[in-house]
């Protein structure tokens, strides 16, 4: 799997829709200009019987009309994106605690649990991000995680029951990298944003709603229109707006499903990348494929959180359109055209392995254990946010050679307090 081409083509695509999504909310803009210079034209023919058609059709362009209408629709659609973004900037715990998750306690005593701990902290390490809290919805039984959060410091991952019970370490590992990879790759912020857009696109419907339900059963537009005034245009102008609005946000979702599944391939392919294993993730959706719980999601806030989960949480539908991740076959197919594990895993190791981990050089000591680490600043600079499976066994070789009971003491608050004092109080640590 040449895993950097998938990237470079899921970026592109990505930014290609994008494009897209905002090239559709400038089409909603000159949608709701017309309807309201048609407005104004017919309450102008209704109300000048000499005006002449060519007049008319010479009145759609209004220079002041056009900079009002246009200038209330981005003040609509940015109040309410930033309403949205505001109710989803809070951090990822947000999200878990809607969706029914619990924080799983550092010093976890669960074999399972504390698998999935030490994955996150491996994969931590290794890409230069910081540790995100762990979240368990305990009651799921489908195979399944998510990454959410506005930023890497407030992001935390979830993974369900039966991803820790179901999933073995390698392919535990490729899921947690693809959620990285969404950590990493800005990939929870961007769904923030259109989700954001879709919102204020959104309440332009339901204002076109609100004004044609007015209009239509208002006493004074029932006077006014037996005296011959403008109901009937005021009535058509909110019928217009409404399906302009709600036009745009059935697009607006077309386009939105579609960033969700490109950003799906390029976390996979990053998922390779960073553990250098197409087998790990791989194995975890063939496995997906054929668990008779699947990867559904039993949550009642299901479809709010859809796009940040590893794969579909939802029932099938059949406007495949609308799914925000791609066929699993379909994904399976890219990271392994041939099915072939071991020598599709081969190439992939080959294709970029290197000796060591850039940036780190460990000294061993007795056993094999790294008991001296010298950091090269410009090295692990340029490594943030793409391990090699060199900083993910390094990571491994460092949780594991820790004295246990400093591992413990660091996982709890007051106890990661206690070590960082002992480390600034130890005079042979400088």
């Amino acid at each position: 799997m040449d895993f950097f081409a998938h990237q470079d083509r899921a970026r592109k695509k990505t930014s290609l829709l994008v494009f897209y999504y905002v090239l559709a909310v400038i089409f909603i803009m000159a949608g709701i200009y017309l309807a309201f210079a048609a407005t104004f034209i017919g309450v102008k023919a209704k109300t000048d019987s000499e005006v002449t058609t060519t007049e008319l059709v010479s009145q759609l362009w209004n220079l002041e009309l056009f900079l009002w209408v246009i200038g209330g629709t981005i003040l609509i659609v940015f109040a309410g994106s930033s309403y949205k973004v505001a109710q989803l900037s809070g951090g990822g715990a947000s999200v878990a605690d809607m969706l029914g998750g619990k924080l799983i306690s550092g010093n976890a005593r669960g074999a399972a649990e504390r698998k999935v701990l030490n994955i996150v902290e491996e994969m931590a390490i290794a890409s230069g991000a910081p540790i995100p809290q762990v979240y368990l919805m305990d009651h799921e039984q489908g195979i399944n995680a998510f990454a959410a959060g506005f930023t890497p410091a407030n992001a935390v991952i979830g993974v369900t029951r039966g991803c820790i019970e179901q999933l073995s370490r390698e392919e535990l590992q490729g899921v947690i990298a693809h959620e990285f990879s969404h950590i990493l790759n800005g990939d929870m912020r961007l769904n923030i944003r259109l989700i954001g857009i879709l919102h204020g696109i959104l309440i332009i419907g339901m204002l076109g709603y609100w004004v044609f339900r007015v209009s239509l059963y208002s006493g004074s537009g029932r006077s006014s229109n037996n005296k011959g005034g403008g109901k009937v245009p005021i009535v058509l102008l909110g019928l217009v707006v409404m399906i302009v609005g709600y036009v745009g946000v059935f697009f607006g979702k077309l386009i939105k499903s579609a960033v969700s599944r490109q950003r799906e391939f390029l976390a996979d392919a990053s998922a390779v990348q960073f553990t250098r294993n197409p087998d790990g993730i791989g194995g975890a959706l063939k496995k997906i494929g054929g668990f008779k719980a699947g990867s559904k999601i039993a949550s009642t806030h299901a479809e709010e959180a859809s796009h940040f989960f590893f794969a579909n949480g939802l029932t099938s539908s059949f406007m495949s359109l609308m799914a925000t991740h791609p066929d699993i076959s379909e994904r399976i197919k890219q990271i392994d055209p041939s099915f072939a594990g071991p020598a599709a895993r081969h190439s992939a190791i080959a294709a970029g392995a290197t000796a060591a981990a850039a940036g780190f050089a460990g000294t061993p000591g007795a056993g094999g254990a790294q008991t001296q680490l010298t950091v090269l600043p410009d090295a692990v600079v340029a490594s943030v946010g793409a391990p090699q499976v060199e900083h993910l066994d390094y990571a491994a070789k460092l949780i594991a050679n820790l004295p246990e009971q400093l591992t413990e003491a660091a996982r709890e608050p007051f106890g990661a307090r206690a070590v960082i004092y002992c480390l600034l109080l130890n005079k042979d640590s400088g």
